[in-house]
């Protein structure tokens, strides 16, 4: 599902669909949920855009191409409209609806639903297994949460069997989270306390069976998590599948600022350098980055950077990345560039791309193809947790500055 507007990652998401957003450093946030169907073997893959849809189609195009001799796609399904139709996508569900003709013009049996802006990495094949062993007719992928936590997520309760019974959204009321806790003997086999007080959240993953899928749009709901699994629990079989590895919902600037940073830790919570099960992007074939004199700690470098005698301290630096000598840049993003700044007319005596000497930068991402001028200061310090400036913008306490833009010398945010 790759349709959202993400307006909650604006302004990440100012010129680019959510899944569109780059992540780590050289790869983009569908790159995770299209990465495990691929490693779980599950290489017929449909992803439904919609908004800022532009870069995300180039992106999928350019990355993700099988032999002509495999029966495996990723193929785009675009919001479109049609005789019968003439809504864009509503929600989830509706977005499914939108494409059932496509999905079952094939005799698949179940059908798997994920989400295109969640950092996690699982085996779908164990998913699919419990699905079948279980004769559900839907399974949800939840993961165990606390209390805390719970007030913000949809939650399930489930018996002992891991069957759902119940469904609450963002439960508040003492009461019902008490009567909403994983039971005793389900937290016994999960290797938890039998007293641990944890609580079945949705990851927004689903199986259906054919059969189910029909019958689950076969109405006017238009998302899944609010209107169709709540109807669909008395009378059918909903089952849970409880994952127990990392998973990051980086729907939000602070989520996604905090799930990058994570990755500059020794061990991460979320490891990219797993073999067994790579992550994919586009191949862009660039060279090695070059470091002149630089100190750097904790910090991911992607390719093709030129970094100067900068000091940069738990970072992400994108790739073509270009910063000058006497810069500071602590616990940001820099997302790098889409291209080398070889047209030096372009610039119009403004800076180059990438980002200037004497800089100081601390708790912010610079969005791709930004120019940054010499002795330029950003930081959130003293100012709102939420603020509109003319070329930059605060968000949950982090300073963005968008794609494209142009932050002149000496400038001070």
């Amino acid at each position: 599902m790759g349709g959202g507007a993400g307006t909650r990652l604006f302004p990440l998401t100012k010129e680019r669909s959510k899944p569109a957003v780059p992540l780590a450093g050289k790869y983009r946030i569908v790159d995770i949920p299209i990465s495990n169907c691929i490693n779980s073997g599950l290489r017929r893959i449909y992803v439904l855009t919609q908004f800022n849809s532009a870069s995300l189609h180039r992106h999928i195009n350019s990355s993700y191409k099988f032999d002509n001799f495999s029966r495996s796609f990723v193929e785009i399904l675009a919001a479109q409209q049609t005789p019968t139709d003439t809504n864009w996508y509503q929600g989830t569900a509706d977005a499914v609806r939108q494409n059932l003709r496509d999905f079952l013009q094939y005799p698949y049996q179940y059908f798997v639903i994920l989400s295109g802006d969640q950092l996690y990495r699982m085996d779908l094949g164990d998913l699919l297994s419990q699905h079948v062993e279980s004769k559900a007719e839907m399974t949800l992928g939840t993961i165990p949460v606390s209390r805390e936590a719970a007030t913000s997520l949809g939650i399930m309760h489930t018996d002992a069997t891991r069957r759902v019974t119940r469904f609450e959204e963002k439960p508040k009321d003492p009461t019902v989270l008490d009567e909403m806790r994983i039971p005793p003997e389900l937290l016994t086999d999960l290797g938890q306390a039998a007293d641990a007080d944890l609580y079945q959240a949705s990851m927004g993953i689903y199986v259906f069976n054919r059969e189910m899928l029909i019958r689950a749009l076969d109405n006017d709901y238009v998302d899944f998590g609010k209107h169709v699994i709540p109807e669909l629990i008395p009378t059918a079989r909903l089952h849970s599948y409880i994952f127990q590895g990392y998973w990051e919902d980086i729907g939000t600037i602070r989520a996604f600022f905090d799930a990058n940073l994570g990755l500059t830790n020794a061990v991460p919570a979320f490891n990219f350098f797993d073999t067994t099960a790579p992550i994919y992007t586009h191949a862009r074939f660039l060279p090695g980055s070059k470091i002149n004199g630089a100190t750097i700690r904790k910090a991911i470098i992607s390719d093709g950077c030129i970094i100067d005698d900068a000091l940069i301290e738990q970072c992400v630096i994108g790739i073509r990345s270009y910063i000058k000598a006497g810069t500071t840049i602590r616990r940001s993003i820099v997302m790098g560039a889409d291209f080398y700044d070889v047209d030096l007319a372009s610039r119009d005596g403004g800076p180059e791309l990438g980002i200037g000497r004497n800089c100081a930068i601390d708790n912010a991402i610079i969005d791709k193809n930004a120019r940054i001028g010499d002795g330029v200061v950003i930081t959130p310090d003293g100012k709102p947790e939420n603020f509109d400036g003319p070329n930059w913008y605060i968000r949950d306490g982090i300073v963005v500055v968008p794609k494209g833009a142009t932050i002149p010398d000496g400038a001070w945010i």
